[in-house]
């Protein structure tokens, strides 16, 4: 296993609680839109074993052309000690990038594709916007559909909707209005739906999806394949 230790350039404040720290690049590391990587701080792997309190498992926000690896996360007052390490680094700190894999790449099949998802989570989805605006080959529309409950919504310069690249986007800030619209969106029974969001997000909403008839095979989780089987036995 390759670990690549990097520097943080740049630290953005996205909304009073979510920031994203964008990385260089190393030289030889590569990733693909909907990506996630194990994201480490400094003393991870100082010991015999490596400290799981200093490794998160994070969505990176950015497409390789951008030139840096965004990591975008919620810190919030009471937070967990990787995330208070986290809020105290500043521009120049390392960090350490390892086991990259995307489990949620754009398909290109002629449908339409939906994006799930609450608060941080719409991350994950940046980068398949972004790379659905440069070449929207074999995607008849996308449309995302977020719910955050502090109203501080997350990417709105992105995810805005743009009917000349057939695009729609829409926030809401609580579940009655966000299962009633994936209700309404599963009326498609031919789209692909992605769901990104805490294990109990997606849970909730592969039974509503599935009880409006979508097939397991259209529901697209950032979860390894071996666990897929788990969440969506239904």
């Amino acid at each position: 296993m390759q670990i690549y230790w990097t520097k943080i350039n740049k630290i953005i404040e996205e909304t009073p609680e979510v920031k994203t720290y964008l990385l260089d690049c190393p030289e030889d590391f590569t990733w693909e839109e909907g990506s996630h990587t194990h994201f480490a701080l400094e003393g991870f792997n100082a010991g015999e074993k490596p400290n799981r309190s200093l490794i998160r498992h994070m969505s990176i926000s950015t497409l390789p052309h951008e030139n840096s690896i965004g990591i975008t996360t919620r810190i919030r007052e009471q937070c967990s000690e990787f995330k208070s390490v986290l809020r105290n680094m500043e521009i120049g700190n390392e960090v350490a990038i390892f086991k990259t894999h995307s489990n949620v790449p754009l398909k290109r099949e002629d449908k339409n594709v939906y994006l799930l998802s609450s608060g941080v989570g719409l991350a994950t989805f940046r980068p398949l916007v972004l790379d659905y605006f440069e070449r929207a080959d074999n995607v008849k529309q996308m449309h995302s559909l977020n719910i955050d409950s502090s109203k501080d919504f997350l990417f709105t310069n992105i995810f805005q909707s743009a009917p000349d690249k057939k695009f729609t986007s829409k926030f809401v800030d609580n579940r009655k209005d966000y299962y009633g619209e994936v209700k309404n969106l599963a009326d498609d029974k031919e789209g692909l739906f992605y769901v990104v969001g805490s294990d109990e997000f997606l849970v909730q909403n592969i039974e509503v999806l599935r009880k409006q008839g979508i097939k397991p095979e259209q529901i697209m989780l950032d979860k390894h394949e071996q666990s897929r089987p788990e969440f969506l036995a239904f």
